[in-house]
């Protein structure tokens, strides 16, 4: 459910974006400053910028660079090319005055090879690391911010767009590219590898920034206290663009795959005489971005290892608002349909990240079912008819996808016991005690709603 935004709204957050980008431009002149390699997209203007007698410096060839990319996004896009995105080209030449700004303020900060090897590099490392982590938070901020791009973010968006590809995909292909074009350009006019322009650091930050802005996203929630005019902010209790939640409570169930935690949550809507909600979610879903609803169980609440690398090294450096992401699109629609099920009444739902995704209602009863190994192995075995080897091996996949897709999301653990309140082992209670059980912990957060709002409230503010 997309929420207005004032005037006033609009500007603090415009203004917010240009303190976020002198950040991004710190922490990135802050690991080139550690001599392991510049990252992927400053490579081209750092190594240009280095050849004497450029008479550019690195910010004037950053502008042009940015430029580049919002002429090759207009003609892609054009009429899709959105009227706001046009203060790009004032971003751009802001973020090149930072750029030689930032550059300027950290010279003394540059690790000299001629200091002894065996200080000098790990020093490198953390002057790297710390300047990534500069730049991991200026972008998790920016993310948040949810206003403008840079170029350089807008460019392989426009390109995924165009040719209707997956947004990370497009990303590491770009990001590839750049790095490409500044070996070229180290050859031509250096003749030869230079690890102080393209190196280990340039490897690292790939990896690294995009992992950090994981580690940073889920913490930075008091960055809307800012973006949003205190009329607009959430009371407590109440969700940005929602009505107040109501005085019922509600069920949200995470489980081990072969744990049996579908079985307790639909005992558990028995016994409370309320609605259940598993498929449903995908029905809905499916429906509303015009997806089969096998296309929705095939690719929801399922990140593979290899998938969440590829989100990683995408870095997350774009609003899900803006990403064309079938992961992203699949989330947000579920996460809604999951929130408009939630206001209206007491209801039962089970995964799909329910616990985060309804964490402000102060009436939300959070479990995480799980069982021990053998347990899920003979669920599974009986449920599809399969060997003990096959079911082990799917119930591992299913799991894995499960905690990638919450930490892609959440930032958090998916088996972290402190993102639930009741945490039951099917394999010592069965699904008849852990239906028990939850029953019992409903009715007690029915008798002391102060202590579930103090709680709630906690978790906001953190």
């Amino acid at each position: 459910m997309t929420v207005e935004r004032s005037r006033a709204e609009w500007i603090r957050r415009y203004l917010s974006f240009v303190v976020i980008l002198f950040v991004i431009a710190l922490g990135t002149s802050l690991s080139i400053r550690a001599n392991l390699g510049s990252s992927p997209i400053s490579a081209p203007p750092y190594i240009l910028s280095l050849i004497p007698g450029m008479g550019l410096t690195m910010g004037q060839l950053t502008i042009c660079m940015h430029v580049f990319f919002i002429a090759v996004q207009i003609i892609l896009l054009r009429k899709d090319f959105e009227r706001r995105q046009y203060l790009q080209i004032a971003v751009s030449f802001l973020f090149g005055l930072y750029t030689d700004f930032t550059m300027w303020l950290t010279g003394f900060l540059q690790i000299p090879y001629s200091l002894n090897p065996l200080a000098g590099y790990p020093l490198r490392f953390i002057e790297l690391l710390a300047g990534g982590a500069i730049l991991a938070f200026g972008i998790a901020c920016e993310v948040r911010c949810d206003s403008l791009m840079l170029a350089g973010e807008g460019f392989p968006l426009a390109i995924s767009k165009f040719l209707k590809k997956d947004f990370s995909k497009v990303k590491i292909c770009t990001d590839s590219f750049l790095v490409s074009v500044g070996v070229v350009f180290m050859f031509i006019f250096f003749g030869r590898w230079d690890w102080k322009m393209i190196g280990v650091g340039t490897l690292v930050s790939m990896v690294y920034v995009g992992y950090m802005v994981r580690v940073f996203s889920p913490h930075i929630g008091w960055l809307d206290r800012i973006f949003i005019p205190a009329g607009g902010q959430c009371s407590p209790g109440q969700a940005a663009g929602t009505d107040s939640w109501g005085d019922w409570c509600v069920v949200t169930v995470a489980r081990m795959y072969g744990s049996g935690g579908n079985a307790v949550g639909e005992e558990v809507a028995r016994m409370l005489g309320c609605p259940f909600y598993s498929r449903q979610i995908i029905d809905r879903t499916a429906e509303q971005m015009g997806y089969s609803p096998e296309f929705v169980a095939e690719n929801e609440q399922n990140v593979s290892t290899a998938r969440l690398w590829e989100m990683i090294l995408a870095d997350s450096s774009i609003p899900m608002s803006m990403n064309p992401s079938k992961d992203d699109a699949i989330y947000v629609s579920e996460s809604r349909t999951i929130r408009e099920l939630a206001h209206q009444g007491p209801c039962v739902i089970v995964g799909r990240l329910g616990n985060w995704v309804l964490r402000d209602n102060p009436r939300l009863l959070r479990v995480f079912v799980w069982s021990d190994k053998e347990f899920a192995v003979r669920q599974v075995m009986e449920k599809l008819h399969i060997g003990a080897a096959d079911a082990s091996a799917k119930i591992d996949r299913v799991n894995t996808g499960r905690a990638n897709h919450c930490w892609h999301y959440t930032g958090h653990q998916w088996t972290d016991v402190s993102g639930y309140d009741l945490v039951l082992n099917t394999g010592v209670l069965g699904i008849d005690g852990a239906a028990d059980a939850i029953i019992s912990a409903v009715e007690s957060l029915r008798k002391a709603p102060g202590l579930s709002r103090a709680r709630c409230d906690e978790k906001r503010v953190s």
